[in-house]
C-alpha cells in the first residue's frame, strides 16, 4: 500500500498519542483500513481514525460526547472532540480486540444483541443528529448508479431487481423523507414519541474487547450514531437470516437475546417481521449495491454470498414491503 500525505500524518498522530499514553510503548504499528470515507490506523494499544471528507464537525463531536457518556455500551473516545489533519476530522480510540473472523462458532451475537437493546433503551442527548443508516443505503445506490452510467457495471442482469427493489421501499428507507421516529417528522399525528439512540451500522465489526484482550464487548464506529428508528440497527442480520447467509439459530439467538434485555424495536412476543421487514429490505438492498460495485471493480463475477443477496432483491418483487410501522415501543 503506498502511504498517501493523510495515512503517514496519521500514523504519526497515532504514535504520538500513544506515547503520551504510555511511555514504555512496545511500538507496534498497523494500518487497519484505508478507504476514501475512512482511514484508521493502530500504534500499540491506541486507534487513530480519519473520518469521511464530508463529517460534520460540530455532528461528529456530539456522537464522541454520547460515546464519552456511555462507556458501557459504546467504546469511548480518548479526546471529547476530533482535530483536523489534512483537511480530515481526526479522532483517537484505545484499541479494543475485535471479533475473530476465522472463529464464527464464537460470534458474539447475544452481547451484540444486549448492547443494542441497552442503547435503544438509553434516553438519546439533547442535539444528536438523526442515525445515518438511511442515507448510507442511499450512497450506495447512488454508486451503483453512476458504476452503470459510466458502464464500469452491466446493467444486465444484477443491477435491476436491485435498483426495482430500492424504488419499492418507502421514502423514509431512502433517505428521501425523515424516519418514522424522528419527533420533528412533519406529518406525524398526535405527541411525538421518545427518541430511540440508534448506532446505525450494526455488524460484528463493530464490536470490541475492552480492554484488549478479554474486557467486555462494547460497540464501535459512532459515525452513524444517532436518532431514528431502532429497527435499522437489527436489519442486517435480519438481512443475512432472510438470505439465507446466517443460520436460524444465530438468528433466534439474536433476537431472544434483544428481547429479553427489553430491546423496544420489535414486539416482546411473537412475529418480529412486519417491524423488521422495511429495513431488512433496505439493507440486502445495499449490500447487493455495493456488491455489484465491487466486483465489477475487481473485474469478476459475484461470489456465492454475493449472489445470494441479489437474488433476495429479485424475490422482493413478488412481495411488497410491510409499510405499516406501529409496533410496541
Amino acid at each position: 500500500m503506498t502511504a498517501t500525505p493523510l495515512l503517514s500524518a496519521l500514523t504519526t498522530r497515532a504514535k504520538d498519542q500513544a506515547h503520551t499514553r504510555t511511555p514504555t510503548c512496545p511500538c507496534g504499528a498497523a494500518t487497519l483500513t484505508d478507504r476514501p470515507d475512512g482511514t484508521v490506523v493502530r500504534h500499540a494499544d491506541t486507534v487513530a481514525k480519519a473520518h469521511a471528507p464530508d463529517t460534520t464537525p460540530t455532528e461528529l463531536t456530539a456522537r464522541l460526547t454520547t460515546a464519552a457518556d456511555l462507556p458501557d455500551i459504546l467504546l469511548p473516545p480518548l479526546a471529547p472532540t476530533p482535530v483536523d489533519l489534512h483537511g480530515r476530522l481526526v479522532t483517537f480510540w484505545p484499541y479494543g480486540t475485535p471479533v475473530d473472523p476465522e472463529d464464527p462458532d464464537a460470534a458474539p451475537w447475544e452481547e451484540a444483541a444486549i448492547l443494542l437493546a441497552r442503547l435503544h433503551r438509553t434516553p438519546a442527548p439533547p442535539g444528536l443528529p438523526p442515525m445515518r443508516g438511511p442515507a448510507k443505503a442511499a450512497r450506495a445506490i447512488a454508486r451503483l448508479q453512476a458504476a452503470t452510467r459510466h458502464r464500469a457495471v452491466t446493467p444486465q442482469p444484477a443491477t435491476e431487481p436491485v435498483l426495482r427493489a430500492w424504488a419499492a421501499l418507502p421514502a423514509w428507507a431512502r433517505a428521501e423523507a425523515p424516519m418514522p421516529d424522528l419527533p420533528d417528522r412533519p406529518d406525524r399525528h398526535g405527541p411525538p414519541p421518545h427518541p430511540t439512540l440508534c448506532h446505525g451500522d450494526l455488524h460484528l465489526g463493530q464490536l470490541v474487547r475492552h480492554p484488549a484482550p478479554d474486557g467486555p464487548w462494547l460497540l464501535i464506529d459512532v459515525d452513524d450514531l444517532g436518532i431514528g428508528t431502532p429497527t435499522w440497527d437489527l436489519a442486517r442480520p435480519a438481512a443475512w437470516y432472510a438470505c439465507g447467509l446466517l443460520p436460524p439459530d444465530e438468528w433466534t439467538r439474536f433476537l431472544t437475546a434483544y428481547r429479553a434485555a427489553g430491546g423496544p424495536a420489535v414486539p416482546a412476543e411473537g412475529d418480529p417481521w412486519p417491524a423488521l421487514d422495511v429495513a431488512a429490505r433496505a439493507l440486502t438492498v445495499q449490500t447487493a449495491a455495493l456488491a455489484i460495485v465491487k466486483a465489477a471493480a475487481a473485474d469478476r463475477p459475484l461470489d456465492e454470498v454475493q449472489q445470494a443477496v441479489v437474488d433476495a432483491c429479485a424475490r422482493m418483487g413478488a412481495v411488497p414491503p410491510e409499510l405499516t410501522h406501529g409496533h410496541a415501543k
